[in-house]
């Protein structure tokens, strides 16, 4: 049996702080003057590589043990209930920590197999999601 965790990190990204000789880099000209950002903003072109670096050295002691992270999700993967929940307690107590938190409405929990990428992922291991090749087996001819 394995068990599976998909969840979105909500990161304040106000929490990273923008480096001093990089703030005029990403200021933006409104009808009030310039807004100097100060600290990470959403939608930056680094944001999400800035991010999963950061939840990757937040958790790094765990990295590749039992979860994963792209791009804003974290992937808990786990082999019994017990350390699946195990897991779960750690990985949250972390994020806690780090006053970081998860939005619960996006986070599927306790999962057999999983969607990601066009993939489907379970304990049997990795295959092609059905859904993603349904429209070319039902092509017509050329």
């Amino acid at each position: 049996m394995q068990l599976f965790e998909l969840g979105m990190v909500i990161m304040s990204y106000h929490k990273l702080r923008v480096k001093e000789n990089d703030i005029p880099k990403k200021t933006l000209q409104t009808r009030y003057g310039h807004y100097d950002f100060l600290v990470m903003s959403f939608g930056l072109t680094n944001a999400l590589a800035v991010f999963r670096d950061y939840m990757n050295r937040v958790l790094r002691q765990y990295l590749d043990m039992f979860f994963i992270v792209f791009t804003d999700d974290i992937f808990i993967y786990s082999i019994s209930e017990k350390e699946h929940t195990d897991h779960l307690r750690i990985v949250l107590q972390v994020l806690k920590n780090q006053q970081l938190f998860a939005k619960f409405s996006k986070c599927e929990v306790w999962l057999r197999s999983m969607a990601f990428l066009g993939h489907i992922i379970s304990g049997k291991g990795i295959e092609v999601d059905p859904k993603k090749t349904d429209a070319v087996k039902s092509c017509a001819r050329p």
